[in-house]
Formats: structure tokens, C-alpha cells, sequence
């Protein structure tokens, strides 16, 4: 078998659908639009759940409960065992912990995971700890410090704290 043999599967290649060649085509005329109205209109497109000006159907149900989504604390979860690249005795907190590539994203913080087994004597200061984590950091000779809860992901977080310095400076005159 030689690059001049290969060819596509059968039935992986389509030819292009041409609209309005003539009758004879199946796309002519109306070019498959159907006859009049709004959708065959040129530059026509109606909006997911338009309904031609009756009320939607998501605007006729009722609306109950209340959703917390827009208030929910996350944080980046990581393992015990990831910690271990560290040095013993070192002093571990979240901006060290996201240049080492362990958490990614926007957060509310780190919250260090029970999964894995520690082997290295840590000082971590991190936003959360799950018990069994924070039993096992211990039990190694190692001690946690929990942060405040931050209001905003960290990646907005920042730019406010550097903004709000910045305006706290001038009033401290």
C-alpha cells in the first residue's frame, strides 16, 4: 500500500448541498426553506425559545426557590501526596502552591485534601483543610493555618486588594 492508494471510507465524503440550481435538483425554487414567512426570509434567525411573539413557555411556568450559585464559596482542591514536592520544613501557602501548578483557576482560596499519604514536615497555610488532612499534616509534626474567607474568586480578588490599597493610602494622611 502506497499514499496514492489511501482514500476515504465510503460515505465519509459529501458533496455540498447547492440550493436554488432549478427544479430538477430538489433544491430548487424555495431552496429548502419552505414557502414564505419569517424563517424564509434572507438573514432570517430567531432566537432559541422564540415562539413567534406567544409567551414562552419559560416565562409561563412559575418561578419558585431561590438560587445561592452567584454566593457559593469554592475552592481548588489539593491532595495531601502532591504536597510532598515541597521541602521539609517549608512554610506552604496558596500562591506557592498555584506557581507549583497544583490549583489551577479561579477560586475562593485552596483547601489541602485527605487522598495520599504525607511524608515531609509542613507548615501550610491554606484557606481549608479536611479533617483528615489536617490530622495527618499534624501527626507528621507539621501545623495549619487557616486564612480568612476571601468575598471574591482570586482572580478578581487581586486587582480589588491592589485598588483598595491604593485608595487607602491618600485618606491615611
Amino acid at each position: 500500500m502506497r499514499l496514492h492508494d489511501l482514500k476515504p471510507r465510503p460515505g465519509a465524503k459529501h458533496r455540498r448541498k447547492r440550493l436554488g440550481q432549478g427544479e430538477s435538483s430538489g433544491h430548487g425554487k424555495t431552496s429548502g426553506r419552505g414557502g414564505k414567512g419569517q424563517s424564509a426570509r434572507s438573514g432570517s434567525s430567531i432566537r432559541p425559545g422564540f415562539e413567534g411573539g406567544q409567551m414562552p413557555l419559560i416565562r409561563r411556568i412559575p418561578k419558585r426557590g431561590f438560587n445561592n450559585t452567584s454566593f457559593k464559596i469554592s475552592y481548588c482542591g489539593v491532595n495531601l501526596e502532591s504536597l510532598n514536592q515541597f521541602e521539609d520544613g517549608a512554610r506552604v501557602d496558596e500562591q506557592a502552591i498555584r506557581e507549583a501548578g497544583l490549583a489551577n483557576g479561579p477560586s475562593h482560596g485552596v483547601k489541602i485534601l485527605g487522598r495520599g499519604e504525607l511524608t515531609k514536615k509542613l507548615t501550610v497555610v491554606v484557606s481549608a483543610f479536611s479533617a483528615t488532612a489536617k490530622a495527618q499534616i499534624e501527626a507528621k509534626g507539621g501545623s495549619c493555618e487557616t486564612l480568612p474567607k476571601k468575598v471574591q474568586p482570586a482572580k478578581f480578588s487581586a486587582q480589588k486588594a491592589a485598588a483598595a490599597a491604593a485608595a487607602a493610602k491618600p485618606a491615611q494622611k
